[in-house]
């Protein structure tokens, strides 16, 4: 192979403008698979983002990591709360992790579209 050929593992360069649309999509994606599977499929959608852009740049790289990171921790909320709607206060839990979650993929969304550096509150750091 020459070495005008990009190898494996090549990532082209990305502008700052495609590093803020991938942090957005991040948080998009997983928002729109949560809602449209009741909380269970969101982690696949931010698994995915975090897997094919991690390598495209440290702003994308933070935003699909926050996406994961909310994804993890709302996860296991939801896995523990199904036990609980025996004793009915996970239907409270339940409701409360989707609720924070939206709201920190809304609010990650707008942030990574306006530029800024952010790490949502209230999820475990999982991945970096």
């Amino acid at each position: 192979m020459s070495n005008t050929q990009p190898g494996y593992g090549y990532q082209p360069a990305t502008s700052p403008e495609e590093e803020r649309t991938v942090g957005m999509i991040s948080h998009l994606v997983p928002l729109g698979a949560m809602v449209l599977s009741a909380g269970f499929f969101g982690f696949v959608a931010s698994l995915v983002i975090y897997l094919i852009y991690k390598n495209r740049g440290p702003f994308a790289r933070q935003h699909a990591a926050n996406s994961l990171n909310i994804q993890l921790t709302t996860l296991i909320v939801l896995l523990v709360s199904l036990p609980l709607m025996l004793v009915l206060v996970g239907f409270v839990t339940f409701a409360a992790a989707f609720v924070v979650a939206f709201v920190l993929h809304l609010i990650g969304a707008v942030k990574a579209n306006s530029g800024q550096w952010w790490t949502p509150p209230l999820t475990i750091r999982f991945v970096s």
